[in-house]
């Protein structure tokens, strides 16, 4: 493993004064060279991130720890199978819940929460949402597209993107060597953005072949860049593969959400950012729920193939239309 390196950390604070160019040349190089950067006076309280992070961890020690550590132990047993067969290479370790915000909240319908922390939770979804659409805008800009470019085209044809939050807690293991935290993956959707433990270490991303830590920092945002807003750049902006790694100590805590394009988005290139000798060989079109049914297949593969997919699908349709004319 590699060591941090200039892990890039973004002070959105500069953003305002004369050290904005500054700033947006760190984000740009972040986007096309990292797919991973770190966010600090992101505008969200840090009185508020300190209440999600103590009633998640207290909702995982109340509710959910007893149960994992049952399905820890059957995952360990018999050389590492689980229960249902699965070999220890093919797990995950940890504890997740999910939360829907957009397009449509199941907040109030998830068991085990307590009226508090849906609260708490609803008002977080709707910082991050707004952050999500500032963080568009400052790509927009610094990829030359008009103001909106990208929410417009997360919103598709039903106006609404879809948005929704992973909490996870990664307690423990007792053989690291032997499972992960998180098999290694690109995110599917758009934009993500994550409040970490502060803590405990175990994010990694691959850059230039080695896996780099992604630095635990207090109150801080991290943000990395999914499949969509590669195709929309053209390859411009990169998804890049991350992965968690279980840990002997320590109770990592995850709150991932995930800005993604509406499922009825249709997802090409921005033309702007496809010069006329690159035409032939831009990223293809597609519906953004025909991409996630074909990712949730593949989730832990390379990206690549599933470009390519859609790409061979689009030469044969076209091909189609020439035969028929």
């Amino acid at each position: 493993m590699a060591p941090a390196l200039s892990f890039p950390v973004i002070d959105m604070g500069l953003l305002g004064g004369e050290e904005r160019p500054a700033a947006m040349e760190l984000l740009r190089d972040a986007c096309e060279n990292w797919g991973f950067f770190e966010i600090l006076n992101h505008g969200i309280s840090t009185e508020l991130m300190d209440e999600v992070e103590k009633l998640t961890k207290d909702h995982y020690k109340r509710v959910r720890e007893q149960r994992f550590l049952e399905f820890a132990g059957k995952a360990l047993q018999d050389g590492g199978d689980d229960a249902r067969g699965v070999k220890a290479e093919n797990l995950d370790w940890e504890s997740t819940f999910f939360v829907r915000h957009l397009p449509e909240s199941n907040l109030a319908e998830l068991p085990d929460l307590d009226d508090g922390y849906r609260r708490v939770m609803k008002r977080f979804a709707g910082e991050l949402e707004a952050l999500a659409e500032r963080l568009l805008d400052l790509l927009c800009q610094n990829l030359g597209l008009e103001k909106g470019y990208l929410a417009r085209a997360f919103r598709g044809p039903s106006g609404v993107p879809t948005f929704g939050t992973k909490v996870s807690s990664y307690p423990p293991c007792p053989r690291p060597d032997l499972v992960s935290g998180l098999r290694a993956h690109t995110d599917a959707g758009g934009i993500i953005l994550l409040f970490q433990d502060d803590r405990v270490a175990g994010l990694q991303l691959l850059k230039d072949g080695e896996w780099v830590d992604v630095p635990p920092m207090r109150h801080s945002i991290v943000v990395n860049l999914g499949d969509q807003l590669e195709v929309i750049t053209n390859g411009r902006y990169k998804s890049v593969m991350h992965r968690v790694v279980a840990q002997p100590d320590g109770n990592r805590m995850s709150i991932a959400s995930f800005y993604n394009p509406g499922g009825d988005a249709v997802i090409f290139p921005a033309p702007a950012l496809v010069k006329a000798e690159e035409a032939a060989e831009a990223y293809p079109r597609f519906v953004f729920e025909d991409y996630m049914k074909l990712y949730m297949r593949h989730k832990f593969e390379a990206k690549e193939p599933r470009f390519e997919a859609f790409r061979s699908v689009e030469t044969e349709s076209s091909n189609r239309s020439i035969a028929i004319a």
